[in-house]
């Protein structure tokens, strides 16, 4: 068989008939045989055919080799080149080159049918296997999920794919194909334009966000990452383009459901109002979440009540509080206030009520509402998917978000469901701290205590002794008022007040008040805060009561907070006269502060003033009755009130003695107004009670910090709460450093009761829950709560501290 003649033909001539066969390189070969030598040997291994590609490889021609022993062309024959028969069907040999050089290739041989001649073709080895590793890179890229590659010729027709299209019938895509058979028409010219520019520049595009849509299925839309590369045939030439398509909408979907978890975590629970929370959680899921969203709640929240259960169908209690957005053509049967319908007795309720998130469709919310017609009055147009999520808190279902889509969003995910679950906790917290804040507020509206507080206290920080003398005008009693309210951390609050009025309202108001401090004054704020909380309360209760009663809403106040580990005391005053100071050595002044405006009157800061006094020192507080008299100068009768409380006050004299004389010397017989007066005489703390530690920001310094405290412990002789106070330590201590902000502090106080504090500048508020059993974390405040009699947590500028408290007697 002699193909000399037919072989040796120019190539470039035989390109011009092949240019069009589809996928064929500019050479008029496909690319992937560029390279490929071809000869024909006989059954004596005479060449008998030589191809261009042969010469190209060892630089003889045709005639030159025609006729001759293929022995003299191979180097290293690998077996008797007297019979071709004997020649291994594939393998390599170094070819001679007509430069007098030798090429390895890697041949294979096949007997031409119906001849005794034998076809061999080679290729140099490294071409080979580049052939074979750029093979097995596309069989590894194209075996991976979310990965598709595209090969496409010059004209950009698919040659080769491993995309299959995300359709009801999915079919791998054929070659043959162009992006526009399986794309829709703007994805595909947008795509091409892309490759197009590859092919003609050369220059690879890495990375380019792209979002598409099949063309038979065109929902959802897909978010991809395209790369393409210029493929070159051996000579450099462009032979087409190679796509890769990685599925980016995982990613896109976890950034976007991580900046709405963000979102939610800034927005909502800034407002302490239960509707303004319930309108900022709708507004943050529209439209990041869903086209439409309403947050319903219980009728009792409103009131800041907790909700009662109920399982099963029927009227489930709930109104609407909030409807994102609030400009949406709604529904008639979804306006803001309106009731949530009874539902019946369905599973998808029943899941609800467990605590579960339901998605469901049209259908079966016209089966939980019972009938068609009343669905279409309760469901927002062109809905096609609906996913409801329980507002649950501390053991209540608060309520419900509600959230829908509408042709042509894509439908719900099983991870949007549970970003949902997530986004519903944070919600029912915010909304129950809401309810929490609005019930607290109505409690001390309500209060109804006793109107003084016992005449005597003894506590770490002070012994306080309290004298009232009501008025004598026969007006009845008014609304002065004492307290000595102990605090955490062994400190002392000092009260003193006046209510403007007199009769019972000024004595309802007076147990208003006092019931509504002691209660915020267990929060442990800044003295100006509480005083700011009490003027809104006041404000709130002068606008409730009755046109003639508006005159007993008024008040004057101050509040003080001794420490007596730092022995100072900070204190601040809403339009209430200064305190009177008497050092142990006798000499005595008024403190001075700026006072604030009275608890009626708004728009005006409150400020605190801290000094610093020594044990013995004796603290005045008092109400105008006592300064007032006759038609004496206030300043008069603070003069008098100092030089009184100067000769007074002997250590030798018991309190309650020296303010029953100071009443009875100051106050006239018959007084125009009540007189009250607080007496506190102060303790300190020993420095050797207390003891400090700066926590570094370090996790290593937890274990320090516990081998810290068992040495101080040991050395105060209370080995008995070692192992508990470890613990505490322990837990206190990892949570400053993993949560709060350096500087830390952990501080020990012995007394009647050891104290265990670490304060950190972190302003972030410690949550005790119950730690599920495959957490890692989050039994530490469970375990502080076990172990300590009581515990808690303060804030201050900057700052914040958890302590905890352990009875010293019960470890003896």
């Amino acid at each position: 068989m002699d193909t000399s003649n037919a072989e040796n033909a120019d190539p470039a001539g035989a390109s011009q008939g092949a240019t069009s066969v589809s996928g064929a390189g500019p050479g008029g070969r496909p690319p992937a045989f560029d390279g490929l030598a071809a000869a024909v040997l006989d059954d004596r291994g005479t060449v008998v055919g030589w191809t261009g590609t042969a010469q190209e490889l060892t630089g003889f021609c045709a005639d030159e080799v025609h006729g001759r022993p293929v022995r003299e062309l191979v180097a290293d024959l690998p077996l008797d080149p007297r019979r071709a028969t004997q020649w291994p069907a594939t393998g390599r040999v170094r070819l001679r080159h007509r430069c007098g050089t030798t090429i390895e290739v890697t041949f294979r041989t096949t007997r031409v049918n119906g001849s005794a001649d034998f076809l061999v073709l080679a290729a140099p080895t490294p071409h080979v296997a580049d052939h074979q590793h750029g093979a097995a890179l596309l069989r590894a890229l194209s075996a991976q999920s979310g990965i598709t590659i595209a090969l496409h010729d010059t004209d950009l027709t698919t040659v080769q794919t491993n995309a299959v299209p995300d359709t009801p019938d999915p079919r791998p895509v054929q070659p043959g194909a162009r992006l526009g058979d399986v794309l829709c028409a703007e994805d595909a010219q947008s795509i091409e334009a892309v490759l197009r520019q590859v092919l003609e520049t050369g220059i690879p595009v890495l990375g380019r966000n792209q979002h598409v849509s099949w063309r038979h299925h065109p929902v959802p839309r897909h978010a991809l990452s395209l790369s393409a590369f210029r493929l070159e045939d051996a000579r450099g030439r462009p032979a087409g383009v190679a796509a890769l398509y990685m599925d980016d909408t995982d990613q896109l979907r976890a950034r976007r459901h991580l900046d709405l978890s963000r979102e939610v975590a800034e927005r909502v629970g800034e407002s302490r109002d239960i509707v303004r929370t319930a309108q900022d959680l709708a507004d943050v899921l529209v439209p990041a979440f869903g086209d439409l969203a309403a947050v319903d709640l219980a009728r009792a929240v409103f009131d800041g009540d907790e909700p009662g259960e109920r399982l099963g169908g029927g009227d489930l209690h709930l109104r609407n509080a909030a409807l994102a957005p609030a400009t949406a053509a709604w529904p008639p049967g979804i306006q803001r206030g309106n009731l949530v319908p009874p539902l019946s007795d369905h599973p998808l309720l029943r899941r609800f009520q467990r605590g579960e998130t339901v998605v469901y469709g049209r259908d079966d919310y016209i089966a939980l509402i019972g009938s068609p017609q009343p669905a279409e009055q309760l469901l927002p147009h062109d809905t096609h998917a609906v996913m409801v999520a329980p507002l649950h808190a501390r053991g209540l279902t608060l309520g419900a978000i509600v959230v829908w889509r509408t042709v042509p969003s894509d439908p719900f995910t099983a991870d949007e469901t549970d970003l949902m679950r997530q986004i519903a906790s944070r919600g029912a917290l915010a909304i129950d701290n809401a309810r929490r804040y609005t019930r607290e507020h109505r409690a001390a509206m309500a209060l109804q205590q006793r109107l003084l507080p016992p005449a005597t206290t003894d506590t770490p920080a002070a012994e306080t002794a309290g004298v009232y003398l009501p008025t004598g005008r026969g007006a009845g009693t008014r609304g002065d008022w004492y307290d000595a309210i102990p605090l955490p951390s062994l400190r002392l609050a000092l009260v003193a007040g006046d209510v403007i009025g007199h009769g019972i309202p000024a004595s309802a108001t007076m147990g208003r008040l006092r019931a509504a401090i002691q209660t915020l004054a267990d929060l442990e704020p800044e003295p100006d805060e509480l005083l700011t909380r009490i003027a809104d309360l006041v404000q709130r209760l002068a606008a409730e009561a009755p046109p003639g009663d508006h005159d007993v809403m008024g008040a004057s106040c101050l509040y003080a907070v001794y420490d007596p580990v730092t022995r100072r005391c900070a204190m601040a005053s809403a339009g209430h006269p200064p305190p009177v100071l008497v050092r142990p050595d006798g000499s005595a002044e008024a403190v001075e502060l700026l006072p604030g405006p009275p608890l009626a009157v708004c728009g005006m800061p409150y400020e605190t003033t801290t000094i610093e006094l020594e044990p013995g020192s004796v603290l005045a507080l008092y109400t105008d009755g006592l300064v007032h008299r006759g038609a004496h100068d206030v300043g008069d009768g603070l003069g008098r009130l100092t030089d009184a409380l100067a000769t007074s006050c002997r250590p030798d004299r018991a309190l309650d003695e020296t303010g029953r004389a100071l009443l009875a010397d100051l106050v006239d017989e018959a007084p125009r107004d009540d007189a009250t007066l607080l007496l506190a005489r102060t303790r300190a703390v020993p420095g050797e009670d207390t003891a400090h530690w700066q926590i570094p920001a370090d996790p290593a310094a937890v274990s320090d910090a516990r081998a810290w405290a068992t040495r101080q412990l040991t050395a105060w002789g209370l080995d008995a709460l070692v192992i508990t106070t470890e613990l505490i330590v322990s837990e206190l201590v990892t949570n400053a450093i993993r949560y709060g902000r350096p500087p830390a502090e952990l501080r020990l106080i012995r007394h009647h009761v050891l104290v265990c504090e670490v304060t950190d500048s972190s302003s972030a508020q410690p949550r005790l829950r119950r730690a599920r059993t495959t957490d890692e974390g989050g039994r530490g405040l469970f375990l502080v709560a076990q172990l300590a009699e009581r515990w808690g947590c303060r804030h201050g500028q900057n700052r914040k501290t958890i302590w905890s408290e352990q009875p010293i007697a019960c470890a003896h």
